[in-house]
């Protein structure tokens, strides 16, 4: 499978077009790389790169100083990315391989929350190995160029494995990556442009390697409490699966005379009706928490939410 004439077209359009000036992309400090590619799950490049990545790295810059941290400083930093496995399961990790990542891929996958994926990323961009990495862009690009329908995860492993270009498989593992994620999109791909349309099986109906099933989302309601007293505001830890370890407003009954505000927020499957009340009291166990440091603590987006409408009404309810 190996293709001499694709490689190099490939690699030709990354020197050109690849995403180099990314700071991941320009160390070969094999922690930087994997709070990289942990924070890129699920997120967005331009907020790793622009926000949580040089903030974190700030207060983290090592893996000893990560492992030595308290979790809720950890969630802090973290507070916005969603997803809050992860943080924890870095802070894991850290404290596992406190002198550094194993460069081995199946001491990798004993850390938690590292997978095959990331495991391998880590093999390739870190410790430039020789060994083929699957991400979604690169499935996508995969499914196309060889025309694969209703392919399993192991089957694109063995075609990315078997199309790898052994001479730089760090730039073509990054190069399939870029491809994926700027040219061959899940709609509308920028066949001309692509390097590798001449032997593009999929090109015909690109399209047809991209359908997916419709996603079926749970839908909760949520009723908090906001307790504010002094300039601070009452926050408990959470015990449950949704943003467990993390710092979330209380609940409470919904009294229709208290009510605030509701909103929308999205988590993982959850699409979630978020409703405010004040109250003058909370009979559980809660912590304290001043308002301006609120920003700071260990907190999820969706608190960050409701606190905007604390600002909102505060004069109102004596804020």
């Amino acid at each position: 499978m190996v293709n001499k004439s694709a490689h190099n077209a490939l690699l030709g359009w990354y020197e050109v077009n690849g995403r180099h000036e990314l700071p991941w992309r320009k160390t070969d400090n094999i922690y930087h790389i994997y709070i990289s590619e942990i924070m890129l799950q699920q997120t967005q490049v331009n907020r790793v790169r622009d926000e949580y990545y040089p903030k974190f790295l700030a207060r983290f810059p090592t893996i000893q100083t990560l492992a030595e941290a308290e979790l809720d400083e950890v969630f802090a930093l973290w507070s916005g990315l969603g997803y809050y496995s992860r943080a924890r399961n870095l802070h894991k990790t850290a404290q596992l391989a406190v002198k550094g990542l194993p460069c081995e891929k199946k001491e990798l996958l004993k850390l938690p929350g590292i997978g095959k994926y990331t495991a391998s990323a880590i093999c390739s961009f870190g410790y430039r190995q020789n060994v083929p990495v699957v991400d979604t862009n690169i499935a996508r690009v995969l499914k196309r160029y060889f025309g694969l329908l209703a392919v399993q995860d192991k089957t694109l492993w063995e075609y990315a494995a078997a199309f790898l270009n052994a001479a730089n498989a760090r730039a073509h593992n990054l190069a399939l990556m870029d491809l994926g994620s700027l040219v061959c999109l899940p709609k509308n791909p920028q066949c001309e442009v692509c390097p590798l349309r001449l032997e593009c099986v999929g090109r015909v109906e690109p399209e047809l390697y991209t359908q997916k099933k419709k996603k079926e989302y749970e839908s909760l309601e949520l009723f908090y409490a906001l307790y504010i007293k002094d300039g601070k505001i009452a926050l408990r830890t959470s015990q449950e699966k949704l943003y467990k370890g993390m710092l979330v407003l209380p609940d409470t009954e919904p009294i229709e005379e208290n009510f605030i505000a509701a909103f929308k927020h999205s988590y993982t499957k959850y699409r979630l009706t978020v409703n405010l009340y004040h109250v003058d009291e909370i009979t559980d166990e809660f912590v304290w928490v001043e308002l301006q440091e609120l920003e700071n603590a260990p907190i999820s987006s969706l608190t960050k939410k409701a606190a905007v409408f604390i600002e909102k009404k505060g004069e109102i309810y004596g804020f």
